[in-house]
């Protein structure tokens, strides 16, 4: 029995090559023989192939062409160059529609990735392996695979193919023994934030004498995800210490159970699961867990993927990535201060209408898949950000801060935010568009505490180069002054 959802993994996945294996085998023995080929060994073999096409230089009457060779030689004295030239052209056709029908059997092609989660400009090494599991050599074979950005320049062995989508190919020829197996790898670097989709790839091979080839596209899909770039807080123009407001708390009603700070005696009002069983069993009586007042803060950020006041008007692609990257860069900061941070975007999530939605958690794993959602975030809107702060804000615990990243600030955005205020909702308004907010140069709605980043701020200076998220917590803690010291001579 596996013991770990690894293990599990490991097992089902070298059952499926099993099953693999022995189709091929099925449908290899049906060739030979000539039998019918039983279809859920065709599907069990190749897997889910999104297109198959053949192509040949053979011409149907070859074969009739040879029988009268044959009949010629035969007629005429049992001419031998006739015979042999026609039992030449059959054994010909035989053999290369033979090892056409099993050139693309028993072949695999396997791509391995160092990681799927990557910063903007950071390197993916990419290894694929091909397989040919079978008696049966090829003399070549071709696999093109589809991808979203070149590899690096200086791999000889890849040929580029840029197409008016901006998709690539990435190509291997090479002949291949029975039962040989071959490792090629590659770089990648994606330049921008996104959900990146790496094929499918076309298997391409044919017979010894070149006179037929087999070509066959597999729906072999891997993804990778690129977060958005991420900047110390300072770089942006926001303060580095305390940027929304006061956080300090003299007494809370509430309590962090991940913060314990001692024990005590039991008490019929204390709930059982607060007991310390460990220190119960030693001192020989119940004993109760005490826990620090909590003090952690709550932040909800959300993100307005509109760049103008109107749908229709278009979107400017540039704010659009200094939103997100701000957005991204906020959630980084609330996840190195330990607080609950979660993100909000009225974007919609890949292959569906419906809005992004991470709600807050202290979790380990709560950066990556904030990052993650934010780097699918699209120029398309579901609906208007003040709406959604209105329908998400009474889910939010009571004490969290509603931070909006926003390019546009409309009156729609204002009203929904001084509701937020009015209802005791710490409220962080942060604009991103060349001109201040309307309220800030008016003076009006003090009580809304805002930030305007335009396009001018350090961190978006052409040659810049962004950060990671370690690197942005980092630069976060100070550097100490060098102390100069003075040798004294010793006489």
């Amino acid at each position: 029995m596996p013991e770990s959802i690894h293990d599990l993994q490991l097992v089902v996945r070298e059952n499926q090559r099993e099953a693999m294996r022995q189709a091929r085998q099925n449908l290899m023995l049906a060739a030979a023989t000539g039998k019918g080929m039983d279809m859920a060994d065709v599907a069990q073999a190749r897997g889910l192939v999104l297109r198959e096409r053949e192509n040949s230089i053979f011409s149907d009457a070859w074969v009739p062409l040879a029988a009268l060779f044959v009949l010629i030689g035969l007629a005429a004295g049992r001419n031998a160059g006739f015979i042999a030239l026609g039992i030449a052209l059959l054994l010909i056709v035989a053999v290369s529609t033979l090892w056409k029908n099993l050139s693309l059997f028993g072949v695999a092609y396997e791509r391995r990735f160092d990681r799927t989660r990557v910063f903007p400009g950071e390197p993916v090494e990419m290894t694929v392996t091909m397989q040919n599991d079978k008696l049966l050599p090829l003399t070549w074979l071709r696999f093109r695979d589809n991808l979203p950005v070149p590899p690096d320049a200086a791999d000889s062995l890849v040929n580029l193919t840029s197409e008016l989508v901006g998709d690539f190919t990435y190509q291997n020829i090479f002949s291949m023994q029975s039962h040989e197996r071959v490792e090629r790898t590659t770089t990648l670097r994606f330049p921008v934030r996104g959900y990146y989709k790496i094929g499918p790839v076309i298997y391409e091979s044919g017979d010894i004498f070149t006179l037929f080839t087999i070509e066959r596209e597999h729906a072999y899909i891997d993804r990778l995800v690129v977060y958005p770039q991420i900047w110390p807080l300072d770089e942006l123009g926001l303060p580095p210490k305390e940027p929304f407001g006061e956080l300090r708390v003299r007494q809370s009603l509430f309590t962090d159970p991940i913060r314990t700070r001692g024990i005590r005696d039991y008490s019929p009002q204390d709930r059982f699961r607060d007991v310390h069983w460990k220190a119960s069993a030693r001192r020989g009586h119940l004993q109760t867990k005490v826990y620090d007042p909590s003090t952690g803060m709550t932040m909800a950020v959300f993100l307005n993927v509109a760049t103008f006041a109107r749908h229709w008007m278009g979107f400017d692609p540039d704010l659009l990535e200094r939103a997100v990257s701000v957005a991204a860069s906020i959630c980084n900061y609330g996840v190195q201060q330990g607080w609950g941070v979660g993100v909000y975007a009225n974007g919609a999530v890949p292959n569906s209408d419906q809005p992004i939605r991470v709600p807050p958690g202290r979790a380990p794993d709560q950066l990556g898949n904030v990052l993650e959602a934010l780097a699918v975030v699209t120029e398309f809107a579901t609906g208007s950000i003040s709406n959604m702060l209105l329908r998400e804000s009474p889910q939010l615990p009571w004490v969290s801060t509603v931070v909006l990243v926003t390019a546009v600030v409309t009156d729609e955005i204002l009203i929904a935010l001084l509701r937020l205020h009015e209802a005791g909702r710490r409220v962080v308004l942060i604009a991103l568009g060349d001109e201040p907010p309307p309220h800030v140069a008016t003076g009006r709605l003090e009580t809304i505490l805002t930030y305007h980043i335009p396009s001018t701020a350090p961190a978006f200076q052409a040659g810049r180069r962004s950060a990671t998220a370690t690197q942005a917590a980092l630069s976060s803690i100070p550097t100490p002054e060098p102390v100069q010291l003075e040798l004294e001579a010793v006489e």
